[in-house]
């Protein structure tokens, strides 16, 4: 039992960690008002035009995703999004579930976008690490956006029409905490490409920003949130679910998803991966199934691509979301759950299916 906990421990500890620092970055980030900042830059880039604005924060969804992980644009994204929306006079729901959906989908592409890719990556380690990772996931998560972007815009075509004033430039407290962040931001997409442990150059990142922080704006220290209950929350999940693969849960889900890399084997594969996550949480379920699949680097980007496109019917099917209903309402914008549950299905239904054909052809 201990060294089963040992092996889970250097498993998921990198991962929590990188968790930690990234909040620590978007956080830091937030405060210095990069976010405000770039959501004022896509209302004038658009230049009154409500699709193109709409098409912007698309961008910015999938960047902000890909960069500095879901959660990160669930979290701090939302709330830019939304205010812009309602200075510009439109209505926010259309631009909110866009956040959301975005959130989760294009999490595919780097290995930093979902907790669920680095746990993967180790996995992907005997197939030549980050770029058999990137062969198999660049293909699918591109279509995996298109698609979320498509139907989205079939849903809400109606409210992403006509025209807008372009709000204000919001004043930044400290230009050069601004600046800082920015940098820190922009520059670490490309080193997340170079292979290097996601967690090292994430760690360096918070580190200097909390430094600049600490310089310029001692007090603001305090206002840092670090999301350690979600972090016990992740731990304890990772724990039962081991627990209940040594225990016959393994067996199980082999028999559930089978074998093979045919297009059909992986839709089976990614199908089971979205209903477990939309059941139990993406995290668990990605680390249940995870021993069943490990064999093939398509069988385990199929995977990713139901725990991560797929488990936004549910809210609590991804952390990202639960963190993206919090913002909404603290930003008093009223989520309507039938509406949203239904439309979330046929995303997901739609990105999934379309993503893992996709791979098929690989």
């Amino acid at each position: 039992m201990t060294g089963s906990l040992a092996a889970l421990a250097d498993h998921v500890g990198p991962v929590l960690a990188f968790l930690v620092c990234i909040t620590v970055v978007a956080e830091i980030a937030d405060h210095a008002g990069v976010f405000d900042v770039a959501g004022h830059w896509a209302a004038r880039m658009a230049r009154g035009r409500t699709p193109a604005l709409w098409l912007i924060v698309v961008l910015l969804s999938c960047v902000a995703t890909t960069v500095l992980s879901l959660d990160t644009t669930a979290v701090l994204l939302t709330p830019v999004v939304i205010t812009t929306a309602r200075q510009a006079q439109l209505p926010a729901l259309p631009f909110a579930f866009t956040t959301v959906w975005l959130a989760n989908t294009a999490s595919l592409v780097l290995p930093v976008s979902n907790l669920s890719n680095l746990l993967a990556l180790h996995e992907f380690d005997r197939w030549g690490g980050l770029s058999a990772y990137l062969q198999v996931s660049w293909a699918p998560a591109l279509v995996a956006m298109a698609t979320t972007t498509v139907v989205i815009a079939v849903f809400h075509h109606r409210q992403l029409r006509g025209r807008y004033t372009v709000p204000t430039m919001p004043q930044p407290q400290d230009v050069i905490l601004l600046r800082v962040s920015a940098a820190v931001c922009l520059l670490l997409g490309p080193i997340f490409l170079t292979g290097i442990t996601p967690a090292i150059p994430a760690a360096a990142g918070a580190l200097l920003l909390l430094t600049t922080l600490a310089v310029r704006q001692r007090s603001a220290l305090r206002t840092i949130a670090l999301p350690w209950r979600m972090v016990a929350g992740v731990a304890v999940l990772f724990v039962v679910v081991d627990l209940l693969r040594t225990h016959g849960l393994n067996t199980v889900i082999r028999h559930l998803v089978g074998t093979g890399t045919t297009t059909p084997d992986l839709l089976r594969v990614s199908g089971l991966g979205a209903v477990g996550g939309n059941l139990i949480n993406n995290l668990p379920a990605y680390l249940a199934a995870e021993p069943a699949v490990s064999d093939s680097a398509h069988r385990l980007m199929a995977l990713l691509i139901g725990v991560n496109a797929g488990p936004i019917v549910t809210v609590w099917g991804s952390l990202a979301t639960l963190l993206w209903l919090g913002r909404c309402r603290r930003a008093r914008l009223r989520i309507p759950l039938r509406r949203f549950t239904i439309e979330a299905f046929v995303v997901a239904v739609v990105t999934v299916a379309a993503a893992t054909i996709t791979l098929g052809q690989l």
